[in-house]
């Protein structure tokens, strides 16, 4: 008789992606974007720990064109989306930054992803949700197109309500995820709500968050491991060496004494 059982994934001892290594080809021009940012020339190896790493930096440090960079080899599409959702709205023909750094890595995996990994957006979620407005009407219908959702347009909902729509019933129970700044949307106490769905998704062996943000709530997360863009060089810090945790922390003590720096004449 034949045996119909599935045969088991193998045992991971840590999140599905373990490193990341950059080798620059000479034919490269690193006088240009992205590779002359200090950050790109001294990159050599993200290791990945724990199943939530965060990228931190100020604003061009070049955190979020390094994790563009991630989903593009690991296969999303440059709008965001799942695996084997590839679209774009630009009708031009570009390589992107993202594309470019992409080719540059070396991805080593414990586990390679599956249908439940997904490349999240704050920036082009709004396409997303246009996106399957389109897919319920020529594609599959409602059911099929906002089902994964929460079961109704995303574009009915505040934009708050749809990205934690999109966390709560697109994410399932493990999978690889990441995230380009989820707390656009969020009012403090949906950063917390997010923490949680986190939180339970990463009780399931393998699951895995790579996420670039500037929330000092979402960076609070217990045990996660977080890299500095700020420095030149890819550094990993504590929570409460991140300028996140720093400036909100004095800025909330004392108020006042920002306001007199900043508005003085």
């Amino acid at each position: 008789m034949k045996n119909n059982k599935i045969k088991s994934l193998p045992k991971l001892d840590g999140p599905m992606l373990d490193r990341v290594t950059l080798n620059i080809t000479p034919d490269i021009d690193k006088t240009k974007y992205p590779f002359c940012l200090p950050i790109i020339q001294h990159l050599n190896v993200i290791n990945f720990p724990t199943p939530v790493t965060f990228l931190v930096g100020e604003n061009g440090s070049g955190k979020s064109t390094i994790l563009e960079a991630i989903a593009n080899k690991a296969g999303f599409g440059a709008e965001g989306g799942s695996i084997n959702m590839n679209f774009k709205t630009s009708h031009e023909d570009t390589y992107t930054a993202a594309q470019l750094l992409g080719e540059q890595l070396t991805l080593s995996w414990r586990r390679k992803p599956g249908q439940d990994s997904y490349f999240f957006r704050a920036e082009s979620f709004f396409n997303i949700a246009n996106y399957f407005d389109i897919m319920a009407r020529t594609g599959g219908g409602p059911e099929a197109a906002y089902g994964p959702y929460g079961g109704k347009s995303l574009h009915e909902q505040s934009h708050g309500e749809s990205f934690l729509a999109f966390f709560k019933n697109r994410l399932g129970k493990g999978g690889f995820f990441i995230f380009d700044e989820p707390e656009a949307a969020l009012s403090p106490q949906r950063q917390l709500s997010l923490m949680v769905i986190m939180h339970e998704i990463c009780k399931n062996p393998g699951s895995q968050f790579i996420i670039a943000t500037h929330s000092p709530i979402l960076l609070a997360y217990p045990n996660a491991t977080i890299y500095s863009c700020d420095f030149g060089t890819l550094t990993q810090i504590e929570y409460t060496q991140t300028q996140h945790y720093q400036v909100t922390k004095a800025f909330l003590d004392n108020p006042e004494r920002y306001f007199e720096y900043l508005f003085k004449e």
